[in-house]
């Protein structure tokens, strides 16, 4: 009998490593990177575009990265220059330290460098009492954000990734969602970059010297961000962020035994593999009648439009026009009329504001405006109509 159940064991390890092995050939061969994490979402930062996702919605334990969310908080409702003093709360607090002491002051930039760069679940919880009066009241906000981002598979129990209960999860796409938004604010993206820090460390005689736990700062080019993660639950996870030619991505891996290589693999793969492409140029006119009683107006694009795209997509992208009122007229000229909108096949992408333009050779843009150009807008609008 226990012979039969060995021998059951050793199949279904060997059906599942056939299983896992299965899916990484087949990943290869759609041309997707092989990574060993059960879960990854790779994102271009300024677009928002997921580029890549395995399992991405699927709830997942996130340890450490729990402070990206805890940082962007704590940075957008609190004072860099914030004296903190560290309450009982935050002193002893398992897993990686700072090495806080009740009562210790620290500027709110001291600690989530602490946060950041050592992973200090102390620092943590210090934040957390500071900005939102305590632990529970930091959390309320946490996923007040959560929900403003569109992290739709995500709830926060804790700032610091601590495994307390089941409650406490998000995904890989939405994980990838709070990386992008978070690296768009400059004080995040100075502070996640930063290889080695000093900070204050009262009552001793020396500082406290902080080295970033993110190796990929060192082993990758153009690296510069974001966070690690590790608990014997959640096992390896890793944030991770790189800008090449003025365009940045971030990665994210969960569940990852080979999590620093898996990153590389993914962002590697997402520079080669797309192309920040202008889909829409500022100042583009769209040559269509939107005004049956003036057909010299035009609507003209306010900004440009740019985004990642593969080989072959760029065939793909279409445009819609999106006006406020049924039409427009002279009187409207310089005004927001409505929208251009763009897709990808059928998924809306992005939106361009219009306004509108006379392309009439009484009217250039840049010509002074008479008294009489007045009326004639006056006039055309109809309030002198009989």
């Amino acid at each position: 009998m226990k012979v039969r159940k060995k021998l059951c064991g050793v199949l279904v390890v060997f059906l599942f490593w056939q299983i896992f092995f299965m899916q990484q050939q087949v990943e290869a061969a759609n041309g997707f990177p092989d990574v060993s994490a059960e879960a990854a979402a790779l994102i271009d930062v300024a677009s928002g575009r997921i580029l890549y996702s395995k399992n991405g919605t699927k709830k997942m334990r996130i340890a450490s990265l729990t402070k990206t969310m805890t940082a962007i908080v704590a940075i957008e409702s609190g004072r860099l220059s914030d004296v903190v003093t560290v309450p009982k709360e935050a002193v002893g607090v398992e897993g990686s330290s700072i090495y806080l002491k009740q009562g210790e002051k620290l500027t709110l930039e001291e600690l989530l460098y602490g946060l950041m760069l050592r992973s200090g679940n102390d620092a943590a919880v210090a934040v957390a009492h500071h900005v939102g009066g305590s632990v529970p009241g930091f959390v309320y906000l946490m996923n007040e954000k959560a929900a403003l981002i569109g992290m739709t598979h995500t709830n926060f129990t804790n700032p610091h990734g601590l495994d307390d209960s089941n409650m406490h999860y998000s995904t890989a796409e939405d994980m990838a969602k709070l990386s992008a938004y978070a690296l768009r604010n400059p004080i995040f993206r100075q502070i996640v970059s930063t290889k080695v820090k000093t900070i204050s460390w009262e009552g001793e005689k020396w500082d406290r010297r902080l080295q970033n736990k993110n190796k990929l700062l060192h082993l990758y080019n153009g690296a510069d961000g974001v966070k690690t993660g590790y608990t014997k639950l959640a096992k390896r996870c890793l944030a991770s962020s790189a800008t090449r030619d003025g365009r940045q991505l971030a990665a994210i891996t969960l569940n990852a035994p080979d999590d620093w290589n898996d990153s590389m693999k993914l962002l590697d793969w997402g520079f080669e593999h797309f192309a920040v492409s202008k889909v829409v140029a500022k100042g583009h006119t769209i040559q269509a009648n939107v005004a049956a009683e003036d057909p010299s107006l035009r609507l003209v694009t306010i900004n440009e439009f740019a985004y990642p795209l593969q080989n072959g997509e760029a065939e793909q992208i279409r445009t819609k026009v999106e006006l406020l009122q049924p039409s427009v007229t002279k009187r409207m000229i310089g005004s927001h009329v409505g929208f251009l909108q763009v897709y990808l096949g059928d998924r809306l992408i992005g939106r361009v504001p219009l306004t509108v333009q006379d392309t009439s050779p009484a009217w250039t843009p840049g010509r002074t405006r008479t008294f009489w150009d007045h009326v004639w807008e006056i006039m055309a609008g109809g309030m002198w109509s009989a």
